[in-house]
C-alpha cells in the first residue's frame, strides 16, 4: 500500500487531501511512521524523529496513528490476497507476499500481470486507496518491484533481466544488509549489488561468516530460494512505551510496567493465545537496554498474573537514573491456557478475606448509626449505573491528540485538529464529505466525546464499485486552536470500505 498510514488518513480526512500529512509519534521522542507523498518532498520520511520532521516540513498535519482503522482496511486488502492464492505471507499491514503460481495462475509474464493490474483495480474500489505491486521470480526481486512501483504501479521484473537490474543498486537493497553489515563491505570498497557479485562468496564469507556471507552472494546473483510461508507464528506478543520525560520515580515505573501488563494481556486475549513466559524491556536514560524473563507454570491469560510477575521483574531492576522506556512482552505462545490452581487458591482466600472484611465494616458501621462518623463534608458514594458513570468520568483523560476521532452532541463527527491552554479544535467532516468547518471548545465540554473511527465509504456504499470522487476544494473555514492545524494529506478521492 503506498504511505498506508497517512494515506488512509488523508481518505477519512476531506480537508487534508493533496497536503503534507505526517503520521507518527508527537511527543518529543515520537518518530515518524507514515509520511504522505506531499510531505517526502521536504524530505521526511519514515523512522526519523518528529521533531526533524517538523523542522523540515512545519505545515504538514501531524497526527496519531489510528490503528483500528488500518487494521480494517489492511483485512480487506488481505481478504482480496487470499482469492488470488492460499499462500499469501503477510509482512505489516499494509505489505505482502503472494504466491500466484500456487492460485493457480499460468507461470507467464502475461497471465502474472493481468492478475495483478486486477488487484490493483479491487483494492481501490474495495479501500479508495491504491498499493503498489511487484511481479518477480523470488521473494526479494518482488520487494524491489514494488518498491520501483510506488507510487500507484506495477513493475515486473522478467526472467533473465535481474543481474542487470541489481547491479548499479546499492548493496543496501539486498535482505539482510544493514549498516553495520553495510560498513563491513564498504571498508572492503563494496558499494554496489555488482561489486558484491564480482568480490566473490570466498571473500564475502571471510568478510561476514559463512551463513551471512554465502546468502548475500547468492541474493546479489539474483537468486532467492525462500518460500512464501502463509501462516507466520508470533513467538511472542509484546507492547512499549517511550517516555517524553525519563522516569525517575519508582512508583511511576511501577504504575506503567502494571499499565503496559495490561495492555499486552488484552493484545494477547484478542490474538487468543496464552504465554508462559513474562518479559520486561528496559531502557535507561544511557540507552543501555536490559531484559528480564519470568517462566510460569504454564501459559495464562491472565492479566492479574502476567501484571504481578511483572512487578517482580521490575522489582530487581535499578531505575533510579532515569528509565525512557518500558516494555512487557509474553512469549511461549499457546492456544490453549493453562489455569494455575496454587493461585486461583490464593486468589480465592483474598476474595473471601475482604468479604469477611467487608461484612465486619457493615455491622460496625450499623452498631455505631450515623453519630459515629466522623466530622467532615458528606461525600455520598455512587451506587449502579452512576457508580460506573463516576469512575468512567473520573478515569477519561480530557486530553484530545490531533487527529483523534470525536463526535459533538450538535455538530456530529469530526477529528483532532489541535489542543492547548484549555481549548481544544474540532473540524468537522466525513470521509465522503467536502472539507468541514473549524469549532473550538473547552476541553471538558460534556457535548465532546471520544468515537470509533468512520468507515473510508458510507456505509451504505456498494463495495464492488468505485466511490464518486469528493472534490477536494478549499477550507470553507480555517480556526484557531493552540496547535498549528494540519495542512496535509491527499486522500485520492475515493473513500472506502472496510471489507470487501
Amino acid at each position: 500500500m503506498d504511505a498506508f498510514y497517512a494515506s488512509a488518513e488523508q481518505a477519512a480526512k476531506p480537508s487534508l487531501r493533496g497536503k503534507p500529512v505526517i503520521v507518527g509519534g508527537l511527543g518529543p521522542r515520537g518518530v515518524v511512521a507514515t509520511a504522505s507523498y506531499e510531505a517526502r518532498v521536504f524530505g521526511v520520511h519514515s523512522a526519523m524523529a518528529m521533531a526533524q520532521a517538523r523542522r523540515l516540513c512545519p505545515n504538514a498535519a501531524f497526527l496519531i496513528p489510528r490503528f483500528a482503522l488500518y487494521r480494517k482496511v489492511s483485512d480487506a486488502v488481505m481478504a482480496l490476497l487470499h482469492t488470488l492464492s492460499p499462500l499469501v505471507e503477510p509482512l505489516s499491514l499494509d505489505e505482502a507476499f503472494v504466491d500466484l503460481e500456487a492460485g493457480g495462475t499460468e507461470p507467464t509474464v502475461e497471465a502474472a500481470r493481468a492478475v495483478a493490474e486486477r488487484l490493483r483495480a479491487d483494492i481501490k474500489a474495495v479501500t479508495g486507496l491504491t498499493g503498489s505491486v511487484g511481479l518477480a521470480g523470488s521473494k526479494m526481486l518482488a520487494k524491489i518491484g514494488s518498491e520501483q512501483a510506488k507510487p500507484d504501479g506495477l513493475v515486473v521484473i522478467e526472467p533473465g533481466t535481474e543481474r542487470d537490474l541489481l547491479g548499479p543498486m546499492s548493496v543496501r537493497t539486498l535482505p539482510g544488509v544493514g549498516p553495520a553489515t553495510a560498513e563491513t563491505l564498504r571498508r572492503a570498497g563494496i558499494h554496489t549489488v555488482a561489486e558484491t557479485r564480482e568480490a566473490g562468496e570466498a571473500e564475502l564469507v571471510r568478510l561476514l561468516g559463512r551463513a551471512h556471507g554465502a546468502s548475500l552472494f547468492l541474493m546479489a546473483e539474483g537468486r532467492d530460494e525462500r518460500p512464501v510461508v502463509a501462516e507466520r507464528d508470533a513467538k511472542s506478543i509484546s507492547v512499549e512505551d517511550t517516555f517524553d520525560v525519563d522516569l525517575t520515580d519508582r512508583t511511576r515505573v511501577q504504575l506503567e510496567i502494571a499499565r503496559l501488563a495490561d495492555r499486552c494481556v488484552r493484545r494477547l486475549r484478542e490474538a487468543g493465545r496464552s504465554g508462559r513466559t513474562v518479559v520486561i524491556k528496559v531502557r535507561r536514560y544511557d540507552f543501555s537496554t536490559l531484559t528480564r524473563s519470568e517462566t510460569l507454570r504454564g501459559p495464562t491469560d491472565d492479566p492479574a498474573v502476567v501484571r504481578e510477575a511483572a512487578a517482580r521483574l521490575i522489582d530487581g531492576v535499578d531505575t533510579t537514573a532515569g528509565v525512557r522506556l518500558l516494555g512487557v512482552g509474553v512469549s511461549g505462545l499457546a492456544d490453549y491456557t493453562q489455569e494455575d490452581l496454587f493461585a486461583q487458591a490464593a486468589q480465592a482466600a483474598q476474595a473471601a478475606q475482604a468479604a469477611q472484611a467487608a461484612q465486619t465494616a457493615d455491622a460496625a458501621h450499623e452498631a455505631v448509626g450515623d453519630a459515629g462518623r466522623p466530622p467532615g463534608p458528606e461525600r455520598p458514594e455512587p451506587v449502579g449505573e452512576a457508580a460506573g458513570e463516576a469512575s468512567e468520568d473520573a478515569e477519561k483523560p480530557r486530553r484530545w491528540l490531533p487527529g483523534s476521532d470525536v463526535r459533538h452532541a450538535e455538530y456530529g463527527a469530526g477529528w483532532v485538529q489541535g489542543s492547548g491552554v484549555g481549548r481544544v479544535t474540532v473540524r468537522f467532516e466525513e470521509p465522503w464529505s467536502p472539507p468541514g468547518r473549524v469549532r473550538t471548545f473547552p476541553v471538558d465540554d460534556p457535548a465532546l466525546q471520544p468515537a470509533d473511527p468512520l468507515p473510508l465509504l458510507r456505509p451504505d456504499a456498494d463495495a464492488g464499485a468505485e466511490a464518486a470522487e469528493v472534490p477536494s476544494g478549499q477550507d470553507p473555514e480555517s480556526g484557531g486552536g493552540s496547535e498549528r492545524g494540519p495542512e496535509p494529506g491527499r486522500g485520492r478521492g475515493q473513500p472506502v470500505t472496510s471489507r470487501p
